[in-house]
Parts: C-alpha cells; sequence; structure tokens
C-alpha cells in the first residue's frame, strides 16, 4: 500500500470531529465504549484531541467478568477521561432467558448468532442511555476494514451517531493511534471481537493486512482469498444502507 503522512491524516480526522460536533450538537459531548481495544482507544484518543478530556466520556461495559478489562481502564486513565462503568452481564442473562422461554414454544432455541450479537446490541442500547442523560453524542468505533467485509453486529457496534474510523483502514488506524501517542499494548492488540473467543482473523478467514490492501489497491494474490472478501463485501453492504422502505406513488 502507498505510504501515507499519519499525523495529517490524524489531523484532519480530528477536524472532521470538531465540525460534526459544531453542526451536531455544539457543545455536546462525546460518548464511546471503551473495549480496550485499538478502534475504542484511537476514537477515544480523537476525540479528546478534537473536543478536550472534559468533553469525552468513556463507557466500559462487561458482560460478566471481562478478563481484560484492564486494558479499558488503561485508556481511560491515559486520557484522563470521565467514566461510567455498566456490567450487562445480568441484562444479557436475563433477556436471553426470557427470549429461549418464548421460543422453546416453538421448538428452537436462540440461534449461535443471535446469542453472539446480543451483547453489543445491549451495549448501544447502554450507550445511547449515558448518551441522551449527559448531553452526548455516541461515537461508532467501526473503521472500514471491518465495515468493508461486514464485521460488526446491526444496531449494535455498527450503530453510532459520527464514525471517525469509518474511512480508515486497519493499518491506518494503528498509524494513527500511534500518532497520537496511546499505549503501544492497546494500538498493536489483536483485534476480537471479545464474544467468541476467536481473533477477528480468525473469523474471517483472512489478515487484515491482506484485507486492507485490497481495499487500497485492488491487489489480492490469492483468488481464494479475493473471492471470499468479494462474497463477504456484498452479502454485508446492507450493513451500511438505510432500511429499505416502501414509497407510496399516489
Amino acid at each position: 500500500m502507498e505510504t501515507f503522512d499519519a499525523k495529517l491524516l490524524k489531523d484532519q480526522v480530528v477536524e472532521w470531529i470538531r465540525a460534526w460536533f459544531e453542526e451536531n450538537g455544539p457543545g455536546c459531548n462525546a460518548v464511546i465504549g471503551i473495549s480496550g481495544g485499538k478502534d475504542s482507544s484511537v476514537v477515544a484518543g480523537l476525540c479528546v484531541e478534537a473536543l478536550g478530556k472534559d468533553r469525552v466520556i468513556g463507557v466500559t461495559m462487561p458482560n460478566g467478568v471481562q478478563k481484560d478489562i484492564h486494558d479499558s481502564n488503561q485508556l481511560i486513565a491515559h486520557l484522563g477521561i470521565r467514566s461510567v462503568s455498566v456490567n450487562i452481564g445480568e441484562t444479557c442473562e436475563a433477556l436471553t432467558k426470557a427470549v429461549n422461554g418464548q421460543l422453546a414454544l416453538l421448538d428452537t432455541a436462540m440461534s449461535r448468532q443471535a446469542t453472539i450479537n446480543m451483547p453489543p446490541r445491549l451495549r448501544m442500547t447502554t450507550l445511547y442511555a449515558v448518551s441522551q442523560s449527559l448531553n452526548g453524542r455516541v461515537a461508532n468505533t467501526c473503521n472500514l476494514s471491518e465495515d468493508w467485509v461486514g464485521y460488526s453486529t446491526r444496531y449494535g457496534d455498527a450503530g453510532g451517531d459520527f464514525s471517525p474510523l469509518g474511512g480508515l483502514t486497519v493499518q491506518e488506524v494503528i498509524a494513527v493511534g500511534n500518532v497520537l501517542g496511546l499505549p503501544n499494548n492497546l494500538v498493536e492488540k489483536a483485534p476480537s471481537d471479545g464474544l467468541c473467543g476467536k481473533t477477528d482473523e480468525d473469523n474471517l478467514g483472512f489478515t487484515y493486512a491482506v484485507l486492507d490492501r485490497y481495499i487500497r489497491t485492488g491487489v489480492c494474490e490469492d483468488e481464494a482469498t479475493k473471492a471470499l472478501i468479494d462474497d463477504k463485501h456484498v452479502k454485508n453492504l446492507f450493513k451500511l444502507q438505510p432500511i429499505p422502505h416502501f414509497e407510496w406513488k399516489k
């Protein structure tokens, strides 16, 4: 991929955030779900530079016990931002039980995918509850690479009011994180959804380096990988589009 000026890119995203808030919420706070991974860390760092740390609120949302919660807390301490912690474990368990109780009447149960997607959807509900109580705007922390192949949960982590990383690949996000001076262990952390016990790349079947190169250059030497990426891209485009609606033509 072409080399780029990471500092210039960082500065442009910071200015974009400032401009977005001036138009869509002057004086409002940025509310960010802090997972301890590179994306939420970089978004938080960008918002602090754009708005000041007093206007950035981090929200940790462990599902019961989160083994890497110290990473989230490290980022919050590093940036000096206000934060709240809302454990979604009991809510997730109760809702799962309620849904399964009704599905049993239909001789079925929640699918594995539905079970995996429930926590991110509850987290987005939590972020909006915090945001609407603190004059906030919710940050989407997905990046271009994830969006390209649909590696997100609709109405979960794919939600939000503004998306600072939506036009940046994983490699570009890492470069911006380094320019921001964020802790290296967070910026270089192997990406994982924290839901199924696997890394993103294990789930996808290819590395982000290969995906990023294909997105930016159109080059992917392995035809099977290229076909897999193309298939995921086409099948998941609906996640980036408005809900289709009927148009009444009088």
